[in-house]
């Protein structure tokens, strides 16, 4: 659909409310907050939420405070804009019921695989960050990117693009940060707030991380496991690190890295990195999930052992 189209859509709303997935990424987190921004600049009633806290290295984006949890089921009929979700399911088992009885639809992503699941959808999966796709649609809108849209964007983009490094980076990528640098991005604060501001238990548990460091006898694949104790140990059952995983895919020789995190006693939230040969978007499909070809996720329902044995046994079968 073209993007002009659901602008236009999208004008016709009065009271839209904002949801992005679970486990928010600094991609979901800019993008939502990108939007949000931008709609009350156009005078629209905008609300948002997101079924678990954002990241602490994001309050320093304008209406972070903002965005709240689920609080009950939605009136009937809400105008409901689902951001950087890769289908519906991906706001959270406890939050999806709340939405059942939404009215209008609009979908707004970048994942390959999404089921064009809204009234209105506009995925583009040639786009590096849902953040790119939120300002072409602002910009559509007429809407004028202020230094705190900008920001928000911005810090979509780098997240998403491992700071412009990720294959997934494009010509229009750079182009976009920098409109939004143009457009008063903080550089300085970004940096600061994205990389240099960890918490504590952040740094301790990338420390239990690297000890849980596991490399295949040939050297292509390489993860890290987390088990919900040593999680819970460390007081870091809340931070979910981005760039944690990047740590197995940095190994020399290492095709395919993984991370391994029970998130939950016998729920185990699986990370896949891919250098680029392995389409990690495809093995994530086997086992429910998604992504894409260089970066992708699931859930599986387990023991943490069982689960590794389980992924493993399919990773070695793509690889060979």
């Amino acid at each position: 659909m073209d993007l002009q189209l659901i602008a236009d859509a999208m004008k016709k709303e009065e009271h839209l409310v904002l949801v992005g997935h679970a486990a928010p990424d600094g991609d979901c987190v800019g993008s939502l907050l990108g939007l949000f921004l931008g709609l009350r600049e156009l005078g629209k009633t905008v609300e948002a939420y997101l079924a678990d806290k954002i990241p602490a290295q994001y309050y320093y984006l304008k209406g972070a405070d903002q965005i709240r949890l689920p609080e009950g089921i939605l009136a009937r009929g809400t105008t409901v804009v689902f951001v950087d979700c890769g289908d519906a399911e991906r706001v959270g088992d406890t939050f999806l019921p709340d939405l059942a009885q939404r009215g209008t639809t609009f979908n707004l992503d970048h994942h390959r695989g999404n089921p064009l699941f809204g009234t209105h959808n506009y995925v583009d999966v040639e786009a590096a960050a849902t953040a790119e796709i939120i300002y072409e649609l602002l910009t559509a809108l007429q809407v004028p990117i202020t230094p705190d849209i900008a920001q928000a964007l911005f810090a979509g983009i780098v997240m998403d693009t491992g700071s412009f490094m990720n294959g997934n980076t494009t010509g229009k990528s750079l182009r976009i940060a920098a409109d939004l640098i143009d457009a008063g991005v903080d550089i300085n604060h970004s940096r600061i707030n994205l990389f240099e501001s960890k918490p504590r238990a952040e740094v301790v548990l990338i420390a239990r991380a690297l000890d849980n460091l596991e490399i295949s006898p040939d050297g292509t694949m390489a993860w890290i496991s987390l088990p919900y104790e040593e999680v819970a140990q460390v007081g870091a059952l809340d931070l979910f690190p981005e760039t944690l995983i990047n740590y197995t895919r940095m190994i020399d020789g290492v095709e395919v890295g993984m991370l391994f995190r029970e998130i939950k006693p016998g729920i185990v939230k699986v990370g896949f990195r891919s250098k680029g040969r392995v389409d990690v978007a495809s093995l994530a499909r086997q086992f429910g999930g998604g992504g894409h070809l260089q970066a992708a996720g699931a859930r599986q329902s387990g023991s943490l052992p069982e689960v590794i044995e389980r992924v493993l046994e399919v990773v070695k079968d793509v690889m060979a």
